[in-house]
């Protein structure tokens, strides 16, 4: 009995310590949530677009307002436009050096620090937007992309797509090639060396740019987004003529960038939240543009009386004979360069295999000629 006695006061004392230890770590565990709950990091994002820009924007401001409310705040990220901390060309740079922990923009405008980026935001006579997150997500683009941003301490992520855009807005009419010799035009990137292979002249302007520059005769014709965007900036208001379709940028991309020292102090769950987001942001720029475009081509021809012109089927064989030349040479301005045209062309082939088949042969059987 004795014995017995002894066994049983001593399991109630170690019974007793156990759990006066589990509760303990209860305590501690709560503690350490309730501390995470109350940390609250701050974040800047800088954008290339206007403040609160249509489409463009808030974009922006979607994926900033996604990345706090799923994070509770605990990660809140305030959105700046462009010239509000740095210049809209300079967002790039901005994130690279930690000014700012994110950005929104196209990677044709940093050319000049990052060449392969122009791949990620729209090849002319390329991928549409599809096409572009298949090959990103699926078809091993995301990988290259980081690669191509990693010596600058930046993460790329797609962040939105506006779709085909427009081909442009112009003074006079476009009939021949021979129309685009000595046009100064507001076109970035690729789409920008193929007019100057045809004898134009590209001219790099950021948004909040282009509508005093064409009414002032400073350029002679620009390209912007699409009817959504153009009559925002009143576009019709310095130009006659709307010519589709956008050849330039058949599905452009807009990247979010994350400062990666930022992003790696982060708490896992938080980077997940910010990497999620991103998805999402994305999908909802492609639906918005999808929604509005049409009515507002509506207005700019009803309402405004522009004369929408599809660009003649000769001048678009021509231009594609001059993009195929200009992109196979931008493959070969550096290492990243070639193996991320490689890996676009090699998807771009069997997309256009797929599709002949798949959404073109729909489309043309939902609209015979």
């Amino acid at each position: 009995m004795f014995k017995r006695r002894s066994f049983l006061a001593a399991t109630t004392v170690a019974l007793g310590v156990l759990l006066s230890g589990c509760g303990e770590q209860k305590q501690e565990a709560a503690a350490e949530a309730k501390s995470a709950e109350q940390e609250k990091i701050e974040w800047k994002m800088v954008t290339t677009w206007p403040k609160n820009f249509p489409g463009l924007g808030t974009g922006a401001n979607n994926l900033a307002a996604l990345i706090t409310d799923m994070s509770d705040g605990r990660l809140d990220v305030k959105v700046y436009g462009a010239g509000e901390l740095v210049g809209a060309l300079d967002v790039f740079d901005a994130v690279s050096r930690g000014t700012a922990e994110m950005g929104h923009g196209a990677g044709y405008y940093w050319k000049g620090k990052a060449p392969a980026g122009q791949f990620f935001a729209a090849v002319p006579f390329g991928l549409n937007a599809q096409e572009m997150n298949g090959w990103i997500y699926n078809g091993g683009g995301l990988e290259l992309w980081a690669e191509a941003y990693e010596p600058f301490g930046v993460i790329p992520m797609p962040a939105g797509n506006t779709g085909v855009q427009m081909g442009g807005w112009f003074n006079k009419e476009i009939n021949t090639i021979q129309d685009l010799e000595g046009l100064k035009m507001r076109i970035p990137g690729l789409g920008g060396e193929v007019l100057k292979r045809a004898g134009g002249t590209p001219v790099l302007l950021p948004g909040g740019e282009i509508f005093p520059s064409l009414q002032s005769g400073a350029i002679d014709a620009t390209e912007w987004v699409g009817p959504y965007n153009d009559l925002a900036f009143g576009l019709h208001k310095a130009a006659k003529y709307y010519y589709y379709p956008g050849w330039h940028e058949p599905g452009t991309t807009l990247e979010a960038l994350i400062n990666k020292e930022a992003f790696n102090k982060l708490p896992k769950d938080l980077q997940a939240i910010v990497l999620a987001a991103t998805r999402v942001a994305n999908a909802d720029m492609l639906a918005e543009y999808t929604a509005r475009n049409n009515a507002a081509l509506e207005s700019l021809i009803n309402e405004h009386n522009i004369e929408l012109r599809p660009y003649p089927k000769q001048v678009l064989t021509e231009l594609q004979v001059l993009a195929d030349q200009v992109v196979a040479e931008q493959a070969e301005v550096d290492a990243i360069s070639k193996k991320v045209y490689d890996s676009y062309k090699s998807f771009r082939d069997q997309a256009v295999d797929w599709h002949a088949i798949s959404e073109q042969s729909m489309l043309n059987a939902r609209n015979p000629q």
